[in-house]
């Protein structure tokens, strides 16, 4: 009996893409796999030809001499689907495309790649001042650093690590179950792919020892609490030369004797003498960048008043802008007076009235007597 056209048993045209056929292939394995139709002579022969199709066909060399010569180009055992079994190799193909990433990554595309360093976590303070001018940081951070007498390769005097002879460099080995084929991590070389015949003394093989290192860190300006700086490459060294981690720099920022920050804005409480809130004056208070400002006190200033300063507070990250710094008034009323003083005062009650008092005075007041107005009736 003639066999069937490959492109015909797979239902896809002369000229299409690997996906298309790739995408037809897989359908049909599904619906004809024999664990899905037990006994069934007719669907394990339907299994046998589309992948025997398959493996013609996925491969651009077998397919240029099957488009040329047709099904005589594989006669006499020289190609694919030649003599008996299923031809699991397509089957296989699709499993790693499906599977390939939970058993390691990879499929059988080679070994598994050199595990990467580890990240580090460095946790620092600043102050408030050194998080509005930004600073240069020297640290100093313990950490595995790749072997100087190794170069990191884990050999000894820096040979290279030789090709795992149990699973050729691939990292991993199958065998064969029934209709599945079982990957697991090679046991010779743990999934590496290479093995070390003769180990560095110094690192015992692991291409990285562990060691101190300096670094310097610039924190720029505008930083906040929790902001994350990354130092590439700056973490643990991998074993046997892969790349190393990353250093990750948490800032905290100490709390200030003065102001309180809010994202950009800063915050101070601004004490105001009684005289000076009543009759009007100025105040100096400190800035953030080191200068003082002058603060004009109107007449009248109650407690609590707040004065914005446009542009006086944090530097903003990545910008030349800046935040407001917010000032609250705290009108203090004086203590621990003299007889002369406490007179004064006397005289100053005596000579106000009610248009003296604060509007919040006056309506307190009012209110007071509209309460007790209504207790009488």
């Amino acid at each position: 009996m003639a066999k069937q056209d490959f492109y015909e048993l797979l239902g896809v045209a002369k000229g299409a893409s690997l996906d298309d056929v790739k995408k037809a292939y897989r359908k049909l394995a599904m619906q004809h796999h024999p664990d899905k139709n037990p006994g069934d002579k007719t669907a394990e022969a339907k299994f046998r030809d589309i992948n025997e199709a398959y493996d013609v066909l996925k491969d651009e060399q077998k397919r240029a001499a099957y488009d040329r010569y047709g099904h005589a180009a594989f006669e006499q055992g020289n190609g694919a689907g030649a003599g008996g079994g299923f031809g699991f190799g397509g089957f296989a193909d699709i499993f790693d495309e499906m599977f390939g990433d939970m058993m390691g990554g990879g499929g059988r595309r080679g070994g598994r790649s050199a595990a990467r360093g580890q990240d580090l976590r460095y946790n620092m303070e600043i102050t408030l001042e050194e998080s509005f001018h930004g600073k240069k940081a020297k640290i100093t951070v313990p950490s595995s650093m790749a072997c100087e007498s190794c170069k990191g390769s884990g050999g000894k005097d820096g040979a290279a690590p030789k090709t795992c002879s149990t699973c050729r460099g691939a990292g991993k080995v199958r065998s064969q179950q029934g209709f599945f084929t079982i990957e697991r991590a090679c046991p010779m070389c743990q999934g590496a792919g290479q093995v070390i015949s003769d180990p560095c003394p110094t690192c015992r093989g692991q291409g990285r020892t562990r060691k101190e290192k300096a670094l310097e860190v610039t924190i720029p300006p505008g930083v906040e609490e929790g902001t994350r700086i990354r130092l590439a490459s700056e973490g643990e060294a991998g074993l046997n030369g892969s790349p190393p981690g990353d250093l990750y720099i948490f800032l905290a920022i100490q709390p200030h004797r003065m102001f309180q920050r809010d994202g950009a804005n800063l915050f101070m409480r601004m004490p105001v003498g009684m005289t000076t809130a009543a009759l009007g004056g100025e105040v100096e208070v400190p800035s953030i960048d080191g200068t003082k400002v002058k603060v004009t006190i109107p007449k009248g200033c109650q407690h609590g008043h707040r004065f914005r300063l446009k542009g006086k507070g944090m530097t903003v990250l990545r910008s030349t802008a800046r935040g407001d710094f917010f000032l609250e008034a705290a009108v203090e009323v004086p203590i621990n007076l003299t007889d002369k003083q406490k007179k004064l005062l006397q005289d100053f009650e005596k000579e106000s009235d009610r248009k003296t008092y604060s509007p919040e005075t006056q309506g307190f007041f009012d209110r007071v007597k509209e309460f007790l107005d209504e207790l009488a009736k």
